[in-house]
């Protein structure tokens, strides 16, 4: 029987293969760990990514246009633009939650209101995508464009279960690695096609005397003192070893999407793809949520959402339903780790899995002179499922020009003498949710615990 690959095997070996590949902050060598420490083995984390900057009064936090109207835009600064929506897009979208309103390209996520905690008035202290980007992925301003520290999923990974085989999945999104062990660092996918390749035995070339030639030189080669004592050789044999042992393990069969089994077409149905659209953001989430799900990974980053940045006319007509496509897969992930049940415990999987929403920052309160929007500092998130304070509303964006508002991090109720809330604040209570009370990730920010439940 082959043996099961650890995380560390399973990241060696994908590096090794070539099947896939790590983003910046890979190091073949083992760095230190961090402190061990309690933490919670039945968590598991899924960020989701909306790329470009995402409209947040269509959307996370809008104002109602009968109150902000065209005529006071230049006293309010806020100019919600819904006049120039399509007639059946320019009001306010009610919810179940009395106090959470959203705007009229939520989509079907408006209908997992309770299950929300919205975050708004964040600030990214930044207009370039690369930066806002690389903040909220981290937890940390880069410098310049360098990202600096670790991604919150690599810091999750490394902490979390130690025998998943691929501990963090990233599916079009970026990931960094600067102080954690090798085996937390990402694992990059662009579709499901490319995790389908790396999951599955290649097609034989070589007749089987022959490769029971090259396995028997390779052993040697492995068994030599010079690989021995070479941390970079042994890491290298090791990741034959373990890439053998991946396929075997047959994985690939829960990601094969195209299939005609009725497993694949509900897939297919509740995401909203078809089979030949494995590239389709729908089908990234459903790779994200399985791989999670079928106890591949336990941390995932897929980004859901892209072309968000609306500067031009394509802002009344393109920007909303692409951030409504966003939301909507969301939506399907949300419904999907609801339906499942965790092993045998009664508990859904979203019961035991964290979802994030994000983008690098928000646009502007006010349309340009092409009847667009520019880049915001200010921004908003979403946290749905477990350890999260569903059907709430944190924090806030002010009623002139929408900025920043400080806030009380244990309630999330406006506070004057308190504090503006950046995305490690909120990095800050997750990791403290699952026992990691230390600044492991050295964001030197108080956790904004009001989002816990």
């Amino acid at each position: 029987m082959p043996r099961t690959p650890t995380r560390r095997d399973v990241l060696t070996a994908l590096l090794g293969t070539g099947a896939l590949s790590a983003f910046t902050g890979f190091n073949p060598i083992l760095l230190p760990s961090a402190r061990a420490q309690e933490v919670a083995t039945d968590r598991y984390f899924l960020f989701c990514y909306f790329s470009g900057g995402w409209d947040l009064l269509m959307s996370l936090d809008p104002r109602d246009p009968s109150v902000f109207s065209p005529d006071l835009k230049k006293v309010t600064r806020i100019e919600t633009g819904f006049e120039k929506l399509p007639a059946d897009r320019r009001e306010l979208v009610s919810t179940s939650v009395e106090a959470m309103k959203f705007g009229p390209y939520i989509g079907r996520l408006a209908q997992h209101a309770d299950k929300l905690c919205v975050v708004r008035g964040l600030s990214m202290d930044t207009l370039t995508h690369e930066v806002g980007r690389r903040r909220f992925i981290t937890g940390i301003p880069p410098a310049g464009l360098q990202a600096q520290g670790s991604s919150l999923m690599t810091v999750l990974a490394s902490h979390l279960g130690a025998n998943d085989p691929i501990p963090q999945l990233s599916v079009r999104v970026e990931s960094y690695n600067d102080r954690f062990p090798s085996y937390a660092s990402a694992i990059k996918v662009g579709t499901v096609d490319d995790l389908l390749r790396a999951l599955r035995n290649a097609p034989d070339s070589l007749q089987i005397a022959e490769q029971q030639a090259i396995d028997e030189v390779l052993e040697a080669f492995r068994a030599c003192p010079e690989s021995q004592a070479d941390a970079f050789l042994k890491v290298a044999h090791e990741s034959r070893h373990a890439a053998a042992d991946l396929v075997s393990l047959n994985l690939a069969g829960a990601f094969d999407f195209s299939s005609n089994t009725a497993t694949a077409e509900a897939i297919r149905d509740r995401y909203g793809f078809a089979a030949s659209e494995l590239k389709s953001a729908g089908a990234q989430a459903a790779a994200a949520v399985t791989a999670l799900t079928s106890g591949i990974a336990r941390t995932a980053s897929v980004m859901v959402a892209e072309d968000l940045d609306a500067h031009g006319p394509e802002w009344a007509t393109a920007h909303g339903p692409r951030l409504e496509a966003g939301f909507d897969v969301v939506a399907a992930i949300l419904e999907d780790l609801a339906s499942r049940e965790y092993g045998t415990s009664g508990d859904s999987w979203l019961d035991h899995t964290t979802v994030i929403g994000f983008s690098e920052f928000a646009r502007t309160a006010m349309l340009n002179s092409s009847g667009g929007r520019d880049h915001h500092l200010v921004n908003a998130a979403f946290l749905a499922g477990a350890g999260i304070r569903g059907g709430t509303v944190l924090g806030a964006s002010s009623d002139l020009g929408m900025a920043p508002v400080a806030v009380d991090l244990a309630t999330g109720a406006r506070d004057p003498g308190g504090t503006v809330v950046n995305p490690e604040h909120i990095f800050r209570a997750l990791l403290q949710d699952v026992g990691i009370e230390e600044d492991v990730a050295d964001y030197r920010k108080n956790p904004f615990t009001a989002v816990l439940s």
